[in-house]
């Protein structure tokens, strides 16, 4: 995500932190290449003047070139006004207040009152698959979320939501034989109201292009629902014209939010960067992958963190708590430290680790680790070995990998696909790997000890 951009600007900012005073040149060399680098990302012209001005404004005050770290400085102002163009405090991160449960910003009204999302897009955006994902997040949350289908136009559109919603196990109203989507909407609040259902999302239909049609339909739907929030549906990989799109979107109909999809796959971010200068409208969900779960709240600091390649820490905590259960956490941890460490557990940490998402999108979140590993680096097709030969293995040899000898080895390269001396490798790296696991744990429960902060903090 974003590592052409992540890079470039992380360049700038380090050759202004290498200098030991900086000056009004400094700023410029430096600024110059932000400028470079965002006109590349595909952000709006307007948007990148502004940005420019407004950092060069601040960095060449008093403040800055006689700061004790002017390096520092200003990097927190580039960093500060990369949030303030992503959206700042309109988007995810000032808090819940539909029940979204994960700090999205969704004005959904109590569970005693029927609350509705208009799902709103061009044909290809990922609407419907969006409609799925937020109802999930929602159910998660707490909310009982009912998918109404008044896509009538895209054939298969129906369908795909009924498949969708039997998976993440939400009930989707689709008003058989019903030829108009005002007496579909109508049928599924009734339907709602009959069954204790307290949020509507609705999936609409799009086509390849804003034409009037569309819009008349929208507006039909928009009037008899009143809905809560009418969230645009964008693909970020468009770059521009998903800016555009919602400008539109905006103006004829209005918007109270955007939804990126194929968002881990933009490296450029133009049309993130751009969104909330122009159409003056959050972004407020982002689609990360193909997965139901692959739906996060948009926090623009995290995402600022991630493109001067700081990171983000909080989000993967947060997707690794989502996921990992606490538990088997604690008795994984009991294993390591009493070198108890089984194949058993490492083939179950492996597919948990799966869970989580593309083992890039993960390494961009660690600190200094953003734009540094390609796609192309990750070798998919060793991963692939890997779990197909610990999957080849039994129970019992798993439990006690001292017992697989030659033959077993044999038999385990056969049923993999992979070779002998493949399976020699796997098992001399785990060997490896609870020798490194055993001293790192008690690296750490000695320093805990010695440490009365590091002691609140664990029992933290």
């Amino acid at each position: 995500m974003f590592d052409k951009l992540t890079q470039k600007i992380s360049d700038a900012l380090r050759f202004v932190a290498g200098k030991s005073t900086i000056t009004e040149k400094n700023i410029d060399d430096a600024v110059e290449v932000i400028k470079m680098a965002l006109l590349e990302a595909d952000v709006n012209l307007r948007v990148v003047r502004r940005f420019v001005n407004s950092t060069v404004e601040e960095a060449k005050g008093e403040r800055v070139l006689r700061s004790v770290d002017p390096g520092q400085q200003f990097t927190k102002i580039v960093h500060d006004k990369l949030v303030s163009f992503l959206g700042g405090d309109d988007a995810a991160g000032t808090g819940a207040k539909g029940g979204v449960g994960s700090g999205a910003v969704l004005s959904l009204r109590g569970p005693d009152v029927i609350s509705s999302v208009l799902m709103l897009g061009l044909q290809g955006s990922g609407k419907t698959t969006s409609a799925a994902k937020l109802a999930l997040r929602l159910k998660k949350g707490g909310r009982k979320p009912l998918l109404v289908a008044c896509d009538l136009v895209r054939p298969g559109a129906v369908e795909q939501l009924s498949v969708l919603g039997a998976q993440i196990g939400v009930p989707v109203f689709k008003g058989e034989g019903a030829d108009d989507v005002l007496k579909v909407y109508g049928g599924g609040l009734d339907w709602a109201r009959k069954n204790l259902i307290d949020t509507l999302i609705i999936d609409t239909a799009g086509r390849l292009q804003i034409d009037e049609v569309m819009m008349a339909e929208l507006a039909r739907l928009k009037e008899a629902a009143r809905p809560d929030e009418l969230l645009l549906v964008a693909d970020s990989m468009t770059g521009q014209a998903a800016v555009d799109i919602a400008k539109v979107f905006d103006e004829k109909i209005g918007l109270t939010g955007v939804v990126l999809t194929k968002f881990d796959s933009d490296t450029r971010g133009g049309a993130a960067l751009s969104l909330k200068t122009i159409t003056g409208k959050p972004l407020k969900f982002v689609g990360t992958g193909e997965k139901p779960e692959d739906f996060e709240p948009f926090h623009p600091e995290r995402v600022a963190g991630r493109i001067l390649g700081m990171g983000d820490v909080v989000s993967l905590v947060e997707k690794a708590q989502e996921l990992i259960d606490q538990k088997e956490a604690l008795e994984l941890q009991k294993k390591i430290e009493k070198e108890n460490f089984t194949l058993e557990d490492w083939l179950t940490q492996f597919r948990s680790v799966k869970k989580m998402g593309s083992l890039k999108s993960m390494l961009d979140m660690i600190p200094g680790m953003a734009g540094q590993v390609s796609e192309e680096d990750i070798n998919k097709a060793e991963l692939k070995i890997q779990e197909a030969i610990l999957s080849s293995m039994t129970r019992k040899e798993r439990a006690n990998h001292l017992i697989i000898g030659p033959s077993r080895r044999s038999r385990i390269a056969r049923g993999s696909g992979s070779s002998v001396a493949e399976v020699a490798r796997l098992l001399k790296h785990f060997e490896k790997m609870r020798t490194m696991m055993k001293k790192m744990s008690k690296m750490g429960k000695n320093q805990t000890l010695q440490n009365p902060a590091l002691q609140r903090m664990m029992g933290r």
